[in-house]
């Protein structure tokens, strides 16, 4: 059955469909060895050599579920053109073609899911469910509980206004503070560039918490599987059947 590139790729467990987007306007898919770089065309994986980067598609790979305690320093990408390290790098022993669902900025450390299951990643990344995202930020200088209360109604950003936050003062003193804030929207840098929008700098970001799970017992750099009620758990809330 004929089905648009990127949803073909996603089901891949390659990256979501945002990101297959990418991969082929970027120029790294082709089908049947013809690169393709324009989106809408229908293709049968089941009939016609569909490759990412040279590679072929494997549909039926074992799905693999991770999660990661990202340290600062690494990408949230698959691979770097310019050689620089990726969380990827911190799972060697993974043999599965694995991508990270979601980013965490460079400078951003914390929990980053990390799998082959595209469908999963796809539903989770929906703006439709709003999955919450847990941060601890270190900021300076301490902002007012008035300040914070504009997180909390929502703050407008250069590309609009955000929707309220969950925001928590953890610790203050005379420099900085540390803030714990839930958000579900997933934009570009968006937890400091609401900090920002109030006066605060956000020295130290941490996401400790996502969809419900922790890093509870995962150390900086490590990692673990998911177990298969953490798995069925994600799915609900992706509010999509488990195949």
């Amino acid at each position: 059955m004929a089905e648009r590139l990127q949803k073909i790729i996603a089901q891949a467990g390659i990256a979501s469909r945002r990101a297959a987007e990418g991969l082929i306007l970027a120029g790294r898919v082709s089908v049947d060895g013809v690169t393709i770089t324009e989106l809408g065309g229908k293709y049968d994986s089941g009939s016609q050599r569909i490759c990412v980067d040279g590679k072929p598609l494997t549909l039926s790979e074992t799905k693999v579920y991770f999660l990661l305690n990202k340290p600062k320093g690494y990408l949230s990408t698959a691979r770097d053109e310019r050689g620089r390290r990726t969380v990827l790098d911190l799972l060697p022993e993974v043999r599965e073609r694995v991508y990270p669902l979601g980013r965490l900025d460079n400078n951003t450390e914390g929990l980053l899911l990390i799998s082959n299951d595209g469908t999963l990643m796809n539903g989770l990344l929906h703006p439709r469910y709003k999955v919450n995202k847990t941060y601890v930020a270190r900021v300076t200088p301490a902002p007012s509980e008035k300040a914070l209360d504009k997180l909390r109604q929502g703050i407008k950003l250069e590309d609009g206004l955000t929707a309220p936050a969950e925001v928590h003062l953890l610790e203050t003193g005379a420099a900085e503070a540390k803030v714990e804030i839930t958000i579900h929207e997933g934009r570009n840098r968006q937890v400091r560039r609401m900090f920002a929008a109030i006066g605060a700098d956000v020295r130290a970001l941490k996401r400790v918490k996502f969809a419900g799970l922790t890093l509870t017992g995962v150390k900086r750099g490590k990692y673990r599987p998911l177990t298969a009620a953490e798995v069925k758990e994600l799915y609900q809330i992706a509010g999509i059947g488990q195949s």
